[in-house]
């Protein structure tokens, strides 16, 4: 399944794409919300089993019932807001190169702020006082179970699906402010999600998808998932041990080298600028760099 959230005037609705065309789920998040309580790609539905039911009222119904969307789609993250975003830092050999970093031993784990969960269009707001903000296209996973203590054997069971995710950084207050890495990569609109969640039996081997980004249509990072070190099934193995990952939990898995920190001189955005980025069969995104005091 290939699922998506769209923004109205009035609220942000769980919508899904079948042979090719879009379809609302408000029908049937109608259903199971007075059910279950689960009213949105969040937690709840997760929780629920929200996948396997969808499946079931699609495998009885198809689209009989949900209203097709036509025209411009306005899209919010794939996922509301989850308990947690954690990122895995470094996980690209080459890029490790580029940023004069050793090769982790182990996974590198930092925070995103979930208030940096943006739809995969929002404009890229540079943080007041920021002169580098840099970009960075990584694969996303969503948790679709509470886990801990997981193999790497049984990590695939907890997989909901995949998603493309900009983890946008600010490298001075990430690198020259002292402590941890995540005042860089918590501010606002750091975290593009989507536009689409999608399932493990649709995304195709996720372990060799080409990834691609671009800044004003130059193309600075272009590589493939295959050049991961560490890969899907040992990240969340490896997360479960110091941690229990709820359902609905993102985790964004490290990005390829090309990022504006590795140029010589850096590269970093600016206001006007165009950042265009996707991964095969997950979609793309497109974000406008603006100023802070565009924003508020």
């Amino acid at each position: 399944m290939k699922l998506f959230r769209y923004v109205t005037d009035e609220d942000v609705i769980p919508g899904i794409v079948i042979d090719g065309k879009s379809y609302s789920l408000e029908p049937f998040f109608e259903a199971l919300g007075e059910e279950t309580g689960a009213y949105d790609f969040d937690e709840i539905f997760f929780e629920e089993e929200g996948l396997a039911v969808l499946e079931d009222y699609l495998d009885q119904y198809g689209t009989s019932e949900l209203p097709e969307l036509t025209g411009p789609i306005e899209y919010a993250s794939c996922v509301a807001r989850p308990s947690k975003i954690i990122c895995i830092g470094l996980n690209y050999a080459d890029h490790a190169k580029e940023t004069n970093a050793p090769i982790p031993a182990e996974p590198i784990v930092f925070f995103k702020a979930t208030t940096a969960l943006c739809g995969p269009n929002d404009d890229v707001i540079i943080p007041r006082n920021s002169v580098k903000t840099d970009w960075e296209v990584e694969l996303a996973v969503v948790i679709s179970s509470e886990c801990r203590y997981v193999s790497e054997e049984e990590a695939e069971d907890y997989i909901a699906g995949y998603a493309v995710m900009n983890d946008y950084s600010e490298r001075e207050f990430q690198l020259e402010r002292g402590g941890q890495w995540d005042k860089g990569k918590g501010c606002d609109n750091f975290g593009p999600l989507g536009p689409y969640l999608v399932t493990p039996d649709e995304a195709g081997d996720v372990t060799n998808l080409p990834m691609w980004l671009k800044v004003n249509g130059e193309t600075l990072q272009n590589s493939s998932t295959t050049q991961m070190i560490f890969n899907v099934p040992q990240i969340i193995s490896y997360l479960s041990q110091f941690m229990t990952l709820l359902p609905g939990d993102v985790i964004s898995t490290g990005t390829p080298p090309g990022v504006g920190l590795g140029f010589n001189p850096p590269r970093y955005l600016k206001a006007g600028d165009i950042v265009e980025l996707g991964i095969e069969g997950l979609g793309e995104q497109r974000q406008v760099a603006i100023s802070w005091e565009d924003a508020y």
